[in-house]
């Protein structure tokens, strides 16, 4: 059989960074063995925050070549946000990414995109990431989609049932009525 390339196989995400104004991580999450220790990792930040930190990425995506990575990246108010893959993936998929990240922590932010609401909210976003990327294949780009996984997760369960909507009135009604019975 023929040797089989990467070509047409499922695009694959090495790692996604969110980071501030000052190259410091707000979240990141890792899906490559190429950064092993955290040291490499902070490293890698480090560089891909020099490199970029003097573009103007601010109305639309940037692409970079780095120790043979692609890294797209974007900037919005102070927070930089990177998605990077091996060289030989598709920026444009890559770009989609990085566009869905965005726009679904835009979304959960409720358009307040800055450093301090994204770290009161570091739950969401990582979660945001989790509905993004599993182990290096993309799941989601859509940022509604995204955003409404996200949501889900996150449900104020004691909140009163005039808060909730139906699905949420109904499992909160179901764990009542399920203690109840357990008592």
């Amino acid at each position: 059989m023929a040797n089989i390339s990467s070509y047409g196989a499922c695009p694959s995400i090495k790692n996604i960074l969110l980071l501030d104004s000052e190259g410091k991580r707000v979240a990141v999450k890792y899906y490559s063995d190429d950064w092993p220790t955290n040291t490499a990792k902070l490293a890698f930040e480090k560089s891909v925050f020099t490199k970029t930190q003097k573009t103007n990425a601010r109305t639309e995506a940037e692409i970079a070549m780095f120790e043979n990575n692609i890294v797209i990246y974007k900037f919005i108010q102070d927070l930089h946000f990177f998605v990077t893959s091996g060289d030989d993936e598709n920026e444009l998929i890559l770009a989609t990414v990085l566009q869905g990240f965005s726009d679904a922590v835009a979304l959960l932010l409720r358009n307040n995109v800055d450093k301090r609401e994204a770290l009161e909210n570091l739950d969401l976003i990582l979660l945001c990431l989790d509905e993004i990327i599993d182990g290096g294949m993309i799941l989601e780009t859509d940022a509604s989609v995204i955003e409404g996984k996200v949501a889900a997760h996150n449900t104020d369960a004691g909140a009163p049932l005039s808060e909730q909507t139906l699905t949420q009135a109904l499992a909160t009604a179901r764990e009542h009525l399920t203690r109840s019975l357990l008592k």
